[in-house]
């Protein structure tokens, strides 16, 4: 007699055969007892605070004039606060463009001026003005208030002695930085 005899090949494709069946039973019993519904839109909901009240915007439009800010301001503390803006923009003289446009020489120049990036609607519509003293220093208090629909996510810089600072380094990415305003 042979050592596999079609009795034991029955036993054994009978136990896959009802292991089989049992997976599969427990899988249909589990999705009824949990059975989820599927969402229309995947992903969670989450819920934004609107804007804040007028009475707390109020501080950032009453921000110091520039032209006297950045009679004091540090380009060398400009150049610590730029590191948040490397993460997205070029800022050395290839100029490239990254997430952000290339910030070389931007200082007086139009705005929108790389032919190569892909604007917002936003500043597209912007394209008319330069990147003066005063344009830098409104979109870098609060991107989304100077241009809304601006793509740059980044919330801008709140303190008016960073900004400044910040300001005074963008000007010296520039083989002839502009000159600065006149004290007022």
């Amino acid at each position: 007699m042979s050592g596999f005899d079609s009795f034991e090949f029955n036993k054994i494709a009978g136990a896959v055969l009802g292991a089989c069946l049992m997976v599969f039973v427990f899988s249909e019993v589990a999705h009824l007892i949990f059975y989820t519904k599927t969402p229309e839109t995947p992903g969670f909901a989450v819920e934004i605070a609107d804007a804040a009240p007028a009475a707390e915007a109020a501080p950032a439009a009453e921000a110091a004039p520039i032209a006297a800010l950045l009679q004091t301001a540090s380009a060398e503390k400009g150049q610590a606060v730029a590191k948040a803006c490397a993460a997205c923009h070029d800022m050395s003289s290839a100029n490239t463009n990254k997430v952000g446009p290339g910030l070389w020489n931007i200082v007086d120049q139009q705005i929108a001026h790389h032919a190569d990036f892909a604007y917002s609607d936003a500043l597209k519509a912007k394209a008319d003005q330069k990147w003066t003293w005063e344009n830098l220093n409104a979109f870098l208090l609060n991107p989304k208030e100077f241009a809304p629909g601006t793509k740059m996510s980044y919330a801008g810089v709140k303190k008016d002695d960073q900004r400044a600072d910040l300001i005074a380094y963008l000007r010296t990415l520039s083989d002839s930085p502009v000159a600065l305003p006149p004290a007022p």
